[in-house]
Order: structure tokens, then sequence, then C-alpha cells
């Protein structure tokens, strides 16, 4: 099969997939697409390597599944509509059973979201994945790291921890968790719906913890209330104790749940109805750096704010 028939191939999968705004899809130099009126583009990448964002251990649908989801997250959290994506594949070689895997959970991510695939690359070597997304936002609208205010409350969509916990439980992992870590949600939907709210909002890609920290300035800090820190039925089953729950949720990444800095007088319970996820307030924005945590139920662990760094972590 030559690389004109793997890029045919890939075309007849996605072409059910467009979406409004597409002028020139797959099969030219370029894709041409029409942004709405007023509305400004949003645009991430983001590449997939093996043995770092995955292992033989995955299925090819999983795979798929992850790297669409982790840059439609990335959108989302910037309050956009993810539209549009562009897959590079580096290949070892021509694999049809893995290629239409992959292409199972990759496009029934982007289906998900409303997203079409309009273009990419392909060539031969060392297995890599890129991808490319682009999405829309009222002008103007886009929610930025950067906003926060002394008083916001800390708000954190779904249940983190999950991904962190099915990488230490490994082989002994139950289905709930694995979920989790290789086919993480896209939380677009609450992207959406926090947009009119949120001063600042992240995608919990790095921790937690670390992941807040870009979310205050040097002059703002945080109060986080363990006790209030969700964790799922799956995560509380696996790790009983909330002392050794709480590293794993506060320093783990891959979760790609949403967090998200909003006034102090917002209806939790009502925003939540629109997000169509469950959001949980966490803590407070406080004057004064650095983060704090507390618990009136538990002795503290040693808890430091760190996460996930490619050039640091082995």
């Amino acid at each position: 099969m030559s690389e004109f028939d793997l890029i045919a191939r890939i075309q007849s999968r996605a072409s059910g997939h467009a979406a409004s705004g597409v002028v020139v899809g797959i099969g030219d130099d370029a894709a041409v697409i029409a942004p709405a009126a007023g509305h400004e583009i949003v645009a991430t990448t983001d590449s997939l390597v093996p043995g770092r964002h995955f292992t033989d251990a995955w299925s090819a649908e999983e795979i798929g599944c992850l790297a669409a989801r982790a840059n439609l997250s990335d959108v989302a959290a910037m309050g956009a509509r993810p539209r549009w994506a562009l897959l590079t594949l580096t290949l070892p070689g021509v694999d049809e059973a893995w290629l239409d895997g992959f292409l199972d959970g990759f496009l029934a991510a982007l289906e998900q979201a409303g997203t079409a695939l309009v273009g990419g690359n392909l060539a031969r070597g060392p297995l890599n994945i890129g991808v490319q997304l682009l999405g829309e936002v009222p002008a103007g609208q886009a929610v930025l790291r950067s906003g926060g205010q002394a008083g916001d409350r800390i708000v954190v969509t779904g249940t983190p921890g999950d991904a962190a916990a099915a990488l230490l439980l490994g082989e002994k992992a139950p289905a709930e968790l694995l979920n989790r870590l290789r086919c993480p949600p896209a939380r677009v939907r609450a992207g959406l719906a926090l947009r009119d709210h949120a001063h600042a909002m992240i995608d919990i890609s790095d921790g937690f913890a670390a992941d807040l920290n870009h979310l205050l300035s040097d002059d703002l800090g945080a109060e986080i209330d363990l006790d209030c820190l969700p964790a799922s039925p799956a995560l509380k089953k696996s790790v009983p104790a909330p002392e050794k729950r709480w590293p794993l949720q506060l320093q783990g990444g891959s979760d790609y749940e949403l967090l998200a800095l909003v006034p102090p007088q917002t209806d939790i319970d009502r925003l939540q109805e629109k997000a169509g996820v469950a959001l949980t307030a966490t803590g407070t924005v406080v004057d004064g750096g650095g983060i704090r945590f507390q618990s009136s139920q538990h002795a503290l662990p040693p808890l430091i704010v760190q996460g996930w760094d490619h050039f640091k972590n082995d």
C-alpha cells in the first residue's frame, strides 16, 4: 500500500466527519477553513510519543482517542469550540489494522466534539503522532490562564487523580481507571459553560497543583480544602485512604479535567447543569504567593507543588 493509498484510506474514513466551515478538506496542499463571523481562532498542537504517552499495552483505538482528546482539552480550556483537526502520522510501516483502530478512536473523539479532520501529513519512520487542533471563540472572549483575582473560588470538573492511580497500580488498575488514563474526557461542554464566568482556566495535564500554580500570579496564592477534593468511586475503592489519594490527585497529570477560577458569587449548582459534569469548589484564591493545603478530618501527608515535566521526570 502506497502513501497515497493510505491518504485515500484516511480520507474515506474522515469524509463522514465533515463540519461547517470546511471550504477545502483532505486532498489538496492545504485545507481551507472559514471561521464564523465575529470569532477568533484558537490553535493548539500536541504530539504523542511511544514510551512516554502510551505503551505496547495500549490498543490503537485508545491511542487515537488520547491523541484527539488531549488537544480537544486545550481548546476547551480556552472556552472555545473545537472545529478542525490536522493529523501528522509517522509510521514505521503499513499496518492497516492498526491504522483503522487508531482512526476508530481518533475520529470518534472528534465527531463527539463536532470537529472535522481536514488534513495532515504521512511519513515513514519511528512511530510518532502529531495533532493540531483549531477552534473558534467569540472575539475577545477566550479564557486565559491570567485573570484570577483574590476571592475567586477554585473549581474543578469531574474527578482528578484517576489517571495517576492507573499508572501507579499498573496491571492491577480497574478498567474504570485505565479508561480515564487511555481515553480521558474532553470537557468541551464544560469549557463553553465556564467561559462566561471564569476569570482564568486551564486543563489538568501536568497535575492539579502544578496547573493551578499556572493560574496564580506572583502576588496571588491559593488555599485548598483537601476534604473537598472530589474522587471517583473507582479511585476511592482502589486507594481508600484520603491521605494516600491526595498526592495522586494533586500531583498526577493526564486527567484533562478543567480547573477554573470563578467569582465568589457564582452559582456552582446552576453552572454545573450547563456544564454537564460535576463541578466542585475546592478552595479559594488569596493574596500572597504559594499554595496552602488544609484538612479538618485527616493529617496532611507531605505535599509539594509539582507536576509532570518532560525534561525532568523519568
